[in-house]
């Protein structure tokens, strides 16, 4: 089989199998066996494929054809520009958090302006996509990255070892903000915010294959928000520094409402705004304290 066949047999599977873009999935596939760019495929399109490439591709479509998400079938996945390894112990970073990262960004510049050295925490990482992100773009800032899970923070370190940061970037076990070892001038979460009764609309990709502890907010959704809130202003929670200090919040589409409801609940003097994203959702909120 040549290249151009298999890539053209791979897109009518996926296809058929009612797999939305599938020829880009295709493309991802193949190149990922062969180690070939998207442009590679088309300039070489006479390549034979050995018997082992063959079979390997074999494997990674029926995977896929499984409802395996595309990331964990590949081990790897771009988040704002930087390719992070993935596995099915961490939720699969996704497009939209990349606001999270630039709302902090901008956050953390302001705070160096003044001549601070900022502190950044990332709580509920994951494979540490935010918290990485931030330290390979702002190389001064000192980032705490927690977890409850092990397993997580397994495969954050090794997207820290990968991109370098293991100095800058502080993996944390631990509820929430319960390991930072101290204050900081920003907190940053993508925390589970679906509701319960949403999950009998999330995609088989998502439910079977994606750890439910990153996705399961709770009945409102709002349960590890709640939970941080109650964290941040509980006694003995001083986890802002003194002075301006921040927090930076994603939320599900029709939640800014009650999430801003909640936190003037726990800070009523706090400033909150919220950003919406690309497509005009409220994706972020910011809130001064």
């Amino acid at each position: 089989m040549i290249l151009s066949e298999a890539l053209q047999s791979v897109t009518q599977t996926l296809r058929r199998a009612k797999i939305a873009d599938a020829s880009v999935e295709a493309e991802v596939l193949l190149g990922h066996v062969l180690g070939m760019s998207k442009t590679g495929l088309y300039t070489e399109p006479e390549r034979s494929l050995t018997s082992a490439e063959r079979e390997r591709l074999r494997r990674l479509v029926w995977r896929r054809l499984d409802g395996e998400p595309a990331a964990y079938v590949l081990g790897h996945c771009e988040f704002y520009g930087i390719d992070f390894y993935v596995e099915s112990h961490a939720f699969i970073p996704r497009p939209e958090t990349e606001l999270l990262v630039e709302e902090a960004v901008k956050l953390a510049q302001r705070i160096s302006r003044q001549g601070e050295q900022s502190t950044i925490a990332d709580i509920g990482t994951g494979c540490g996509a935010i918290a990485i992100s931030l330290a390979l773009a702002l190389p001064q800032a000192k980032i705490y990255a927690t977890d409850i899970s092990p397993s997580a923070l397994k495969v954050a370190g090794v997207n820290c070892r990968r991109h370098g940061v293991n100095g800058q970037v502080e993996l944390l076990q631990g509820n929430l903000l319960e390991p930072l070892p101290q204050a900081v001038d920003v907190i940053v979460a993508n925390l589970p915010y679906v509701k319960d009764c949403e999950f009998v609309d999330l995609s088989p990709e998502i439910t079977e294959y994606e750890p439910t502890i990153a996705l399961a907010g709770g009945r409102d959704g709002l349960d590890k928000i709640r939970e941080m809130l109650e964290q941040m202003r509980g006694k003995g929670g001083v986890h802002l520094g003194e002075g301006p200090a921040y927090l930076l919040l994603e939320i599900g589409q029709g939640q800014g409402e009650m999430v801003t409801s909640l936190v003037n609940d726990y800070f009523p003097q706090a400033s909150i705004e919220l950003i919406s994203d690309l497509g005009g959702i409220e994706r972020v909120v910011k809130v001064g304290l």
